[in-house]
């Protein structure tokens, strides 16, 4: 049987287990303020635990072992931080989208908006979901940096590491910031487009985690080159593939309703194309019906015909391609230890192939 990338050293059971400790140590803490409090530990472990392709932590460890890392289960730990602000991310992000689902899933929201329902509790039920729900980010965010801090590296070797650390969450934040300010203004530009997939999930991705290991390792200025001629584009490659899937995935997959995205009006690279390309009638019709809420099953099927039209599918694609095959040549630029050099060329294919 083939070992997937991120099970190589196995190294996603060991993630799951520092944050599944990690998590019953703040269980604790949280009954101990005050009992209400358990729903918040039970929604915050199911999302944690229960799905994720920690391919961040990968990209990371790797990195780190990659220009001459020891392993230790300090490392991975540490690493595991990076899957709190990942979960901080798409907590908010389903608050900003209104997404009702999240890997198959009610989204965080959305359980505690049914919470509030089935408790009969005073004032609206969203409200007190989506109030919830930015209080979760936010704790996964503040338990991001404490994770770090409490992972057992020696405070010399992670100060290495924070620099970089801090600047991805400034970049995820500035990059969702101007999603959102695209969709409310309308920017059908390709260039806004690709800026927010490169700030929103490309550089965080790959970009930043694979310096957070480089860091760590105290690697040379050539290997952190590399591997930000690596990261960027392959991060850019897996945002692109995020967006087909929003448009094309299948459910049973994405964890998502089919053309969630078409309904949430996303100004991706593949929407901006489909503009660019598309005749007076299609630009019409894509005004008209995307970030419609109530779009159905014909009216995604209509703006999906579009986008192939156009040939904005194909030239995704495309793009997809370039990306990851620039980020290969970008790999061969540098010498690494081979079992990382080879684990890292299976994630970018891992990051960048998944099904639909």
């Amino acid at each position: 049987m083939t070992v997937s990338a991120v099970d190589r050293a196995d190294l996603r059971a060991r993630v799951e287990r520092a944050l599944a400790r990690f998590l019953a140590r703040q269980r604790v803490r949280l009954a101990a303020i005050d009992p209400a409090l358990l729903p918040v530990a039970d929604a915050l472990e199911a999302f944690v635990l229960r799905g994720g392709k920690r391919l961040r932590p990968a990209f990371a460890y790797w990195g780190y072992r990659g220009a001459g890392g020891a392993d230790s289960d300090a490392v991975v730990a540490t690493l595991a931080a990076l899957e709190f602000f990942q979960a901080s991310a798409l907590i908010h992000d389903d608050v900003m989208d209104a997404s009702d689902t999240r890997r198959g899933e009610p989204a965080v929201h959305r359980k505690f908006a049914t919470l509030h329902e089935k408790s009969g509790w005073h004032g609206p039920a969203d409200g007190f979901g989506a109030a919830a729900a930015i209080l979760l980010g936010d704790l996964c965010l503040v338990w991001s940096d404490e994770l770090l801090h409490g992972g057992g590296l020696d405070p010399a070797t992670l100060a290495r590491a924070r620099d970089v650390f801090d600047e991805m969450r400034t970049e995820v934040t500035a990059g969702q910031y101007l999603d959102v300010l695209i969709q409310a203004t309308g920017d059908e530009s390709v260039a806004s487009a690709e800026k927010v997939a490169r700030f929103k999930a490309g550089r965080y991705t790959v970009e930043r985690p694979l310096l957070m290991g480089a860091a760590l390792a105290g690697a040379p200025p050539a290997v952190a080159a590399a591997y930000s001629g690596f990261g960027l584009p392959l991060g850019e490659a897996f945002q692109l593939r995020d967006d087909i899937l929003g448009v094309f995935g299948d459910p049973a997959q994405t964890g998502k309703p089919a053309g969630d995205d078409l309904r949430e009006g996303k100004r991706t690279y593949l929407v901006a194309l489909a503009f660019e390309r598309a005749d007076a009638r299609a630009r019409a019709v894509l005004d008209d019906r995307l970030g419609d809420p109530a779009l159905d099953g014909s009216g995604v099927a209509e703006l999906r015909e579009i986008i192939r039209r156009t040939g904005a599918l194909a030239r995704t694609e495309a793009r997809i391609t370039e990306l990851t095959a620039a980020a290969l040549v970008a790999l061969s630029d540098v010498d690494l230890d081979p079992v990382a050099d080879d684990v890292l060329r299976d994630l970018a294919a891992a990051a960048t192939d998944r099904a639909r």
